[in-house]
């Protein structure tokens, strides 16, 4: 196959559009559009269905798109590899975590890393689902949970519980629980059990609700959850990180908490000696310490 031509099948696919694709390429859209018929010649398939709207990828089409989409990601880490200086960290570095870490924990601190390495450029991809490190979806993960991947390089970085969090404003107007009973005379703040999710949020939001408080406030993610509890709406299910940055919360019942979660940075094997992800590793430790030693000088660990 003609390499070119794949290239600007690649584009034309990933755009749905010749004009768009021309734009990127810098080719007019008769000039991609030649190429395409030729591919489409070469290949004696055709791979585009034409409607007004745009382009729209046949069956041949989209298994040729999966094959450029591979490749795509296969050189461009190649190219990050090649461009990754030893003594320098610049460049593009994407990182992907879950909705509540990346909002709570890890965008607040990415201060600290644009000081050390002003040049580097993080493009911070949060959601729930696992993207595929191999396949180049993003370069480093923090993750709750081990992944399970074998050609990945992983460390574990730490712990996570999901405790009950109030103000104090709140508990002076609502009272402060004594027992998991007292539940039943608040309202209860947490992520709705069928979001996306660890499971011990899961397991301990529906143990909290067989309680029947008095009133919900469900939300599909953790950011919610701490604005409704900072606004003195309620008591909340919240991950206990977020204590070294809103010190003034007050955990309630202590003794009421969710199974223990471990966090993991994951990256593929062939970014090992990249120094664009060592930066990135480093620093996170580095902020993790310094989590711990401000968590044993509030006396929580």
């Amino acid at each position: 196959m003609d390499w070119d031509k794949l290239r600007i099948f690649h584009a034309v696919a990933d755009a749905g559009s010749l004009t768009h694709a021309g734009d990127k390429l810098n080719l007019s859209q008769s000039a991609v559009s030649r190429q395409i018929r030729g591919l489409e010649e070469s290949l004696n398939a055709t791979l585009f269905h034409r409607h007004a709207r745009g382009l729209i990828l046949t069956e041949q089409g989209e298994l040729l798109f999966d094959a450029t989409k591979s490749m795509a990601k296969r050189l461009d880490a190649a190219a990050a590899r090649i461009r990754d200086s030893e003594e320098e960290v610049f460049g593009e570095l994407r990182v992907t975590t879950t909705f509540g870490f990346g909002t709570l924990w890890l965008a607040p601190r990415l201060t600290a890393l644009y000081q050390k390495y002003p040049d580097l450029k993080v493009d911070l991809m949060l959601e729930e689902r696992v993207l595929d490190l191999p396949m180049r979806e993003a370069d480093v993960a923090i993750r709750m949970k081990e992944p399970s991947q074998a050609d990945l390089i992983r460390k574990r970085l730490m712990t996570v519980e999901m405790k009950l969090y109030a103000t104090r404003a709140y508990l002076d107007s609502a009272g402060t629980p004594q027992d998991i009973s007292d539940i039943s005379d608040h309202r209860l703040i947490c992520q709705n059990t069928n979001a996306a999710q660890v499971g011990a949020s899961v397991v301990l939001a529906q143990h909290l609700l067989a309680y029947n408080p008095s009133s919900l406030l469900t939300v599909n993610n953790y950011f919610g959850v701490l604005q409704g509890v900072l606004h003195n709406l309620g008591i909340g299910v919240l991950p206990d990180y977020v204590t070294q940055d809103f010190p003034d919360l007050i955990h309630v019942l202590p003794d009421i908490k969710s199974a223990q979660v471990p966090v993991y940075l994951a990256y593929p094997e062939e970014l090992r000696h990249s120094q664009r992800v060592a930066a990135f590793r480093d620093f996170v430790q580095e902020e993790i310490i310094a989590h711990r030693k401000q968590l044993k000088e509030l006396g929580i660990l």
